[in-house]
């Protein structure tokens, strides 16, 4: 009977930062080499980080990656190492190699190239048209892929299983969005049972700009049975022992079945890691591209404008999560509409969370501005230029203590707002990270009152839950005298931005002809703020940015 220990790497690496990813990766793989592990694999462009975009444009980058590969090489013994990396070979490659005994043993490029969603890769790389090498490791036949080849149930997995390997790798930068890790479950367990083939998948997890990986690094035997899971949104070492007893097996191979599992580390046993309910998961993902986003840019504390409302109170919440209470202030900016609920409510948030917080009335500037403004503005009526002047000067303020005291503003505009443009340029969407901008207003509520059963108290008060939405820029204002409810918005917004659908199909599907119409044509004519937006954490099917492309001047209402 053989025994091949096999480990996921599941690390959160940094794009960009090729010395401090090689001191995570032999951190890592020395903690494998401890452990007696046979093999150990690293996650897709390990080395790198992912996605390196226009970076892989740069000779000198792919070089430097390259000289790095080597180095990390060179410092492997008996256990081995697959290492995404860019190889260049004439043309550019997403690669991995397999590093044992000091060198680079060999190499597997990647067969096929996602183009869609947030994925670019045919505009860096070359497809492998060869089939992989296997490579015996512990007596085992192993074959090595990347992401993309497991999605084909024609690709690379089947042929190499067809050539006699007996476990197969494959390394990922697997994007979080909701419902993903279930996807990719269901997705694998057909890949390894059609294949009948072991296969050993590694997720990269942590936050890089809009995108969130989600780690849970898997395992599944050839069956297709899950027999191992690492948890989700944290930095994990999967250590698995596999059994392959000699003799025929269920198509030309060994079964391999689990005899050990656990997660080296954490301490915890592997075996199956729980999944996150599906509304915890979203926080937890935005809790961790938002830690990222502000660690990795090198800010230490964030600024977040309270309004008392649910956007800026659920905002608060992941930031305190994300960076610890001591490093978020909130910013109380009252005006002549502000209620007084609103600015207690925001009192009563900041000592729910912990956090300090400073008061800057704005009814002083706002009042100079109406007076500067008084001779442009003759012979008008008041309207929305004075309400959303409100809002610049709350803008302002936000950035220029950002720029006083080098603090990351942290917008708190929703995803039903982005989609219609219920926002304000350089006013409520001035700040450096938009944390919940895919995130729907309707799920911002579910999102608080997760929050709040999980504390087993209202950490985020219940006054601000139950109140209705407003923005306060004029007398007894509310969210639905410009939109329609939320509860009817957001099936709209995600049938028209996240399902494509026209607005005659939407209408087939039993939503307002008229509301649908004004909801469509909201939606495109505001791109041209979405593009001034600043990033935020991707957690839907498709967002606002590199997932949804649009031109600004567009003359198309479908």
């Amino acid at each position: 009977m053989t025994r091949l220990r096999v480990a996921a790497a599941q690390l959160d690496l940094v794009v960009g930062d090729l010395e401090g990813n090689a001191a995570r990766i032999l951190e890592a793989y020395a903690a494998a080499e401890a452990a007696d592990v046979d093999l150990v694999a690293f996650p897709e462009l390990a080395v790198t980080g992912y996605p390196p975009e226009d970076l892989l444009l740069r000779p000198a980058f792919v070089a430097d990656a390259a000289e790095m590969l080597m180095k990390i090489a060179a410092r492997t013994g008996r256990t081995a190492a697959v290492i995404g990396f860019p190889e260049k070979s004439g043309d550019l490659y997403n690669s991995a190699a397999v590093c044992a005994d000091g060198r680079v043993v060999g190499v597997y490029r990647k067969h096929l190239l996602p183009n869609y969603s947030v994925f670019d890769e045919q505009r860096y790389f070359t497809p492998s048209t060869v089939d992989g090498p296997l490579f015996v490791v512990g007596g085992v036949k192993v074959g090595v892929t990347i992401c993309e080849d497991a999605w084909s149930p024609t690709g690379p997995i089947l042929t190499q299983a067809g050539g006699g390997a007996e476990l197969v790798v494959n390394v990922n930068a697997s994007p979080y969005s909701a419902g993903r890790l279930l996807e990719r479950e269901a997705m694998l367990a057909t890949r390894a049972s059609a294949a009948s083939v072991p296969i050993m998948y590694v997720n990269l997890v942590g936050g890089q700009d809009e995108l969130v990986f989600d780690g849970a690094s898997l395992v599944f035997d050839d069956h297709g049975r899950l027999i191992a899971r690492a948890p989700q949104f944290e930095e994990e070492l999967l250590i698995v022992d596999l059994d392959a007893p000699s003799g025929i097996r269920r198509r030309l191979l060994p079964e391999i079945r689990v005899s050990e599992a656990r997660n080296l580390g954490s301490g915890r046993p592997a075996l199956i890691a729980p999944a996150l309910e599906p509304v915890r998961e979203v926080y937890e993902a935005l809790v961790l591209g938002t830690r990222d986003y502000v660690r990795k840019n090198g800010f230490r504390e964030v600024l977040i404008g309270l309004s008392g409302g649910i956007d800026s109170s659920v905002v608060a919440s992941i930031a305190v999560d994300a960076i610890g209470a001591d490093n978020v202030t909130g910013v109380l900016m009252p005006s002549r509409f502000s209620s007084d609920g609103s600015i207690s409510d925001s009192d009563v948030l900041a000592a729910n969370l912990g956090i300090s917080t400073m008061m800057v009335p704005i009814e002083e500037p706002h009042e100079a501005f109406l007076h500067l403004l008084e001779v442009p503005f003759r012979g008008t009526e008041s309207g929305l230029a004075e309400e959303n002047l409100q809002a610049r000067i709350r803008g302002t303020i936000l950035m220029t203590i950002s720029n006083k005291f080098g603090a990351l503003v942290l917008t708190t505009g929703n995803k039903s707002e982005m989609a219609t443009g219920y926002s304000t340029l350089y006013g409520d969407m001035a700040g450096g990270f938009a944390v919940i901008k895919d995130v729907p207003k309707m799920l911002v509520y579910a999102l608080s009152r997760e929050r709040n059963e999980r504390a087993g108290r209202p950490w985020i008060p219940e006054s601000v839950i139950e109140k209705p939405p407003s923005a306060e820029l004029a007398p007894d204002q509310k969210d639905s005298d410009s939109l329609p409810d939320y509860a009817s918005l957001d099936p709209l917004i995600e049938g028209y931005v996240e399902r494509d659908r026209s607005v005659s199909e939407l209408e087939s599907e039993g939503f307002d002809a008229e509301i649908a119409a004004r909801v469509a044509r909201m939606v495109d004519r505001n791109e041209y703020k979405r593009r001034q937006a600043a990033p935020g954490v991707r957690v839907s099917p498709k967002a606002f940015g590199k997932d949804r492309r649009l031109p600004i001047t567009n003359g198309w209402l479908g």
